[in-house]
């Protein structure tokens, strides 16, 4: 059973960096490709970035492309989702997850594709 736990949220201000960490065990976590999802308040969750088990390809939600940078260290069983020039939009709970195709040759942008979940970890930025 996979285990991951998001930390690194918080409250910030409009044009401020966050950096989210999700660390995983109980899993082959460096098989299986992560993605980052958010569910702002009183929305559907909704895909941010995923990338493969190696790491050597990503996607990103056209809302956060040239803003946010997913990353992950497979040594460390972690993924990181690097958030620069937050919007109040950005504002949401925001979850990690991982896929459950090993050895994916893409990242998945659908939700049905990620079997383990976090806890999720708050992120409101303050315009």
């Amino acid at each position: 059973q996979v285990q991951l736990v998001e930390s690194g949220g918080g409250l910030v201000q409009a044009g401020d960096s966050l950096r989210l960490s999700c660390a995983a065990s109980g899993g082959s976590f460096s098989t299986y490709g992560q993605g980052w999802f958010r569910q702002p308040p009183g929305k559907e969750r909704e895909f941010v970035a995923g990338i493969t088990w190696r790491g050597g390809r990503t996607t990103y939600a056209d809302s956060v492309k040239g803003r946010f940078t997913i990353s992950r260290d497979n040594a460390k069983n972690t993924v990181y989702l690097q958030m620069n020039s937050l919007k109040p939009e950005d504002t949401a709970v925001y979850y990690c997850a991982t896929d459950w195709r090993q050895f994916a040759v893409g990242p998945s942008t659908r939700s049905r594709d990620y079997k383990y979940w976090g806890q999720g970890t708050q992120v409101t930025v303050s315009s």
